[in-house]
């Protein structure tokens, strides 16, 4: 039992460290592009406090790792003003795309790490085993979530930008609801979902042992 406790906590501070550099790179990035609310609001910071949320941060990958299900979640979002954004919808899409981004180089900085030290195949001991799997697959489930097209998560956001003029109508009606349509999609479609993403997470896996040639 305090093996597995040890698991769970491994996997929380994966996760939070996972959503701060998401949410980081947000910020950075609007901030490069001309908008500095994130930075006038203290988001430019690696300081937990001023990102995680206790519902999407710490219960919902609690929940999901319990239930041996892909592990995700997301953080408090990072306050930022498109009409600052040098490229306008353009400028939004590249600071939405840089969250997930974010996370693909982390699993794919995590894998190669555990690769060639052979951490991720058990050499250094079972608990570090388990770290660098965790590292890549939250990652990557972080990736594989936060790209669904839907308000305000960020695969909204770059879709609004490649779209027409009533999809994005559409979207910018959808946004009032956004938090609670992820909500709902995790209770209603949560068995689905798991499914999207375990064979999007080892499609990306199977990516990276090809690069690795292994």
């Amino acid at each position: 039992m305090a093996f597995d406790f040890g698991k769970l906590i491994a996997v929380l501070i994966i996760v939070v460290v996972s959503v701060i550099m998401h949410e980081l790179s947000h910020g950075l990035v609007a901030y490069w592009l001309g908008d500095r609310t994130a930075k006038d609001a203290g988001r430019l910071t690696f300081n937990p406090l001023k990102h995680i949320d206790p519902v999407m941060s710490i219960l919902v990958p609690v929940v999901l790792y319990l239930l041996h299900a892909p592990v995700f979640g997301g953080a408090k979002p990072v306050p930022i003003n498109s009409h600052n954004l040098k490229g306008k919808e353009w400028g939004m899409a590249l600071t939405a795309i840089a969250g997930p981004l974010t996370n693909f180089l982390l699993a794919f900085i995590a894998f190669l790490i555990g690769h060639f030290s052979g951490l991720i195949y058990g050499y250094g001991g079972e608990l570090w085993k388990f770290v660098f799997i965790e590292l890549v697959y939250i990652n990557l489930g972080f990736m594989i979530f936060n790209l669904i097209p839907i308000p305000p998560l960020d695969g909204s956001r770059v879709l609004y930008a490649i779209s027409p003029d009533a999809v994005r109508q559409f979207l910018s009606t959808l946004e009032g609801y956004g938090v609670v349509l992820v909500y709902i999609l995790i209770l209603i479609f949560g068995e689905f979902l798991s499914s999207l993403m375990v064979n999007g997470m080892n499609g990306i896996l199977n990516f990276f042992y090809l690069i690795v040639g292994h």
